[in-house]
Order: structure tokens, then C-alpha cells, then sequence
């Protein structure tokens, strides 16, 4: 059994924003795969389903973000679920361009206050992680209010993308694995620029 928890904050008000990507990534998982619910249970909007022959719970944690890790570990504890082979969590990062993917396997919170709540109460970093790029904030503005303020129009679009690969991330991770899923999923488009500037600086050379 998959738990696959899409961090944010609940709320109208927070409806939007930065900080609540998980919960829209989880939205289109449920839709796509169909999923029962969502009902309240463990202090989180939770639904069960499949994917391919899994059995998966999707959850949304209403304990607001910093407290993420409470909703957690009450599902993990119920249902038994083992974090480093079952546990995928998806959640915003400042430190991406806006629609940039990235998934890992295990990590440090990086300054996200939903991961390090689920860090502290499972005890370990050793669980996959779909992250969202929002892009980080403008100079002089504070970090809380960058994530806590709606999506600009102008990257609707490409988060909105963002949301439905990372939905499709999620499905491929529990039905062909991790590895699988960061091959196909994980943004390739600096390293293509990168190359692209290097051939233009080896035609450069040869003229």
C-alpha cells in the first residue's frame, strides 16, 4: 500500500497560493486515478483507490503546514506504512523555477516547514519527495509571503503543467519505482541549455 500526501495549507484563503501546489498535484492524482473520498480521518482529507494493481491512500493534511508530519504518522501508524518504499510526498520549492520537477528519494527538509514536520515525526529523510518549483521571492520580500501569495497569472500555465506531471509522477513511482519515475519526470530543460551554449561557444571556437 502507497500513501501519497500532497502538502498545503487548508483554507479558502490559501486557495492559490504558492504554498498549496502539493494539494492542486493531489487534486489531479485523485481525478486521473479516480480515488474514493475524500472523507476526514487522521486530522486529513484522505481517499483510497488504485493505481495499476496498488492500493494507494491520497491525503491532504488539515493541520496546516508546519504540523504536516501529525497527519502523517497517524496514517503511516495505522496502516502500517513502511516511509522509504511506500510514503511519496508532494510539495512546493522555492529553490525551482516556476514548473520545474524534481524527485528524490530521500533528503533534508531545505528549509520547507511541511517536510521537516514529517522528518521530525517519522525520524528519518528517507522517503520520495515530488517537489514543485515556484521559483523564490523577489529582494526585500519575506520568504512567508512570497509562498503564501497567489500564483501570478503569467506562471499559472507552467505551474499548472507542473502539477499534472507531478500527479503522473506520483503514479509512475508506484507502479515502476522511483528510479524509473525521476528518469522520466525530473526537468531536464537546464541541462539542455547548458549544452546548447556550449555548442554555440564550440562553433564559436571553430569560426
Amino acid at each position: 500500500m502507497f500513501l501519497i500526501v500532497g502538502l498545503g495549507n487548508p483554507g479558502r484563503e490559501y486557495s492559490g497560493t504558492r504554498h498549496n501546489v502539493g494539494f492542486g498535484a493531489l487534486d489531479e492524482l485523485i481525478a486521473e486515478q479516480r480515488i474514493d473520498g475524500p472523507l476526514l480521518k487522521f486530522r486529513a482529507m484522505t481517499g483510497k483507490g488504485f493505481i495499476g494493481a496498488e492500493k494507494v491512500i491520497a491525503a491532504k493534511p488539515m493541520t496546516y503546514m508546519n504540523l504536516s508530519g501529525e497527519a502523517v504518522r497517524a496514517i503511516v501508524d495505522f496502516y502500517k506504512i513502511d516511509p522509504e518504499k511506500e510514503l511519496i510526498v508532494i510539495s512546493d520549492d522555492v529553490d525551482l523555477k516556476p514548473g520545474v520537477l524534481r524527485i528524490r528519494k530521500s533528503g533534508s527538509a531545505g528549509g520547507h516547514n511541511g517536510l521537516k514536520s514529517i522528518i521530525q515525526h517519522l525520524g528519518t529523510e528517507k522517503f520520495v519527495r515530488i517537489r514543485i518549483g515556484v521559483g523564490g521571492k523577489k529582494d526585500g520580500r519575506d520568504l512567508a509571503d512570497h509562498v503564501l501569495g497567489k500564483i501570478p497569472e503569467e506562471e499559472k500555465a507552467v505551474i499548472g503543467e507542473a502539477m499534472k506531471k507531478a500527479a503522473e509522477a506520483a503514479a509512475c513511482i508506484v507502479t515502476d519505482g522511483a528510479d524509473i519515475a525521476m528518469n522520466r519526470f525530473n526537468t531536464k530543460k537546464e541541462k539542455k541549455k547548458k549544452t546548447a551554449e556550449k555548442t554555440e561557444e564550440e562553433t564559436a571556437a571553430d569560426v
